[in-house]
């Protein structure tokens, strides 16, 4: 078994005082008691925002305040259509959303659908990717499956002319406004029509984004995109360049042999992977935003399992998904913990920015009264738990040692040797 396939299975969390974990839901935003935003017709209900007075609508109901939404309704519509106040209220909401991906600069000017808040590309990895494109001396490029636009903006403010396509009336008209909104009409050609029947052949390079979602939720499986990689991976052999933007935890074996593989980080979190054709085939590479920086892989094998050092570096996720863990680990002349963990341990500490380092300060076998004992002597409040390898829950552990006190700790739960166990530290 290899540690490869712990990767996407880590998790962790972190808290400053005992209390009850809720679970996010998905809930059906709400306009006080007006009924779901839902009810309205999308599209009737966007066109109307490019109205005069739905434009002056959207700059009065700016910044809002979700607390107040009721209270501005009311009064706003006492002079406008209802249904014009709740479109323009929906929208300053999803603005609102979306400044984390796009920035309040562009979020406040730019359109969105709920679909397109969470499913677009943050600007970070777009104006990257862009960047990698015109760096292969790209000038213009076939966004198939744009969205709402997010890509091909960053491509258009690379100096790269865009075809943007989907088949969805309301997703095109939203990368239209968008293109209109930011200036970037003349480079953004927005064209609504089924990706599988436009002719690419003009452009320089071809870029798809599948869809990976449907009515259940995510789709794992890549011929289950719409449209399915096969496809996206034709398109893209036809083409001089391509990237195809996929979901991180794509199965190796799916890569294509004529692909170069990357997976993409921002922050620390995994973002997406992406099939790049006309580069270099078969090289698998790792990018940590903000850099960039890059990681490529040279076929290393599996790291040697040595004893728990004083420090343990956590891999990037980037870094894990794409099996380059033996690049990390040489890098920090270090070995695994365990031959199917991504945990690596030394006795140096190297700043290397493809891992975290953490001091270890204490090692026990997995037992839960131990590990309280231990945290109430150090007076620990602020744990942050992180497991890889583990069944245990860090919310359920974390409700167990009832973590008090005025210091902070890191909990390992992990496997060390093949043994259950609880490391203790702090990031060095």
């Amino acid at each position: 078994m290899s540690y490869w396939s712990h990767g996407a299975g880590s998790s962790q969390v972190t808290v400053r005082r005992p209390g009850r974990h809720r679970r996010r839901t998905r809930a059906v935003h709400r306009l006080a008691h007006n009924g779901p935003v839902t009810d309205l017709d999308p599209l009737a209900s966007f066109t109307s925002l490019h109205t005069p007075e739905g434009r002056a609508l959207l700059d009065e109901v700016r910044g809002t305040d979700p607390a107040r939404e009721l209270a501005v309704a009311t009064r706003l519509r006492r002079e406008h259509p209802a249904s014009l106040v709740t479109a323009a209220l929906a929208q300053e909401r999803l603005r609102q959303r979306a400044v984390a991906k796009f920035g309040a600069g562009d979020a406040e000017r730019m359109f969105f659908t709920p679909a397109g808040v969470e499913q677009s590309t943050r600007t970070s990895v777009a104006t990257y990717r862009a960047e990698r494109f015109r760096a292969l001396g790209v000038r213009s490029v076939a966004d198939l499956c744009c969205g709402i636009g997010g890509d091909a903006i960053a491509l258009a403010r690379a100096g790269i002319r865009v075809l943007a396509v989907d088949r969805d009336p309301l997703t095109a008209a939203a990368a239209r406004a968008n293109a209109e909104a930011l200036g970037l009409a003349e480079l953004i050609e927005v064209r609504e029509a089924d990706v599988t029947e436009v002719a690419t052949d003009a452009y320089d390079a071809v870029f798809v984004d599948p869809a990976r979602r449907g009515g259940r939720g995510r789709i794992f499986d890549p011929e289950a995109y719409s449209p399915p990689l096969s496809w996206a991976t034709a398109a893209a052999l036809k083409a001089p360049r391509a990237a195809l933007k996929i979901a991180p935890g794509v199965p190796h074996e799916a890569v294509p042999a004529e692909a170069e593989a990357e997976w993409i980080s921002d922050g620390g979190d995994v973002k997406e992977a992406v099939l790049w054709f006309g580069t270099e085939p078969g090289l698998i590479r790792a990018t940590l935003l903000p850099g960039p920086r890059g990681l490529r892989g040279r076929g290393l094998p599996d790291p040697p399992v040595r004893p728990l050092g004083r420090y343990l570096y956590e891999p990037d996720g980037a870094a894990i998904r794409a099996h380059l863990v033996a690049e990390v680990a040489e890098e920090l002349d270090g070995g695994l913990l365990d031959e199917t963990i991504a945990y690596i341990t030394s006795d140096h500490l190297r700043p290397t920015p493809y891992a975290t380092a953490y001091e270890i300060t204490d090692r026990l076998p997995f037992n839960v009264k131990k590990l309280k004992a231990l945290l109430r002597e150090r007076e620990v409040g602020i744990l942050t738990v992180k497991k890889r390898g583990s069944a245990v829950e860090p919310e359920e552990l974390r409700r167990k040692v009832k973590p008090q006190g005025r210091n902070s700790a890191t909990v390992f739960l992990t496997r060390v040797a093949g043994a259950p166990t609880m490391l203790v530290g702090h990031p060095a």
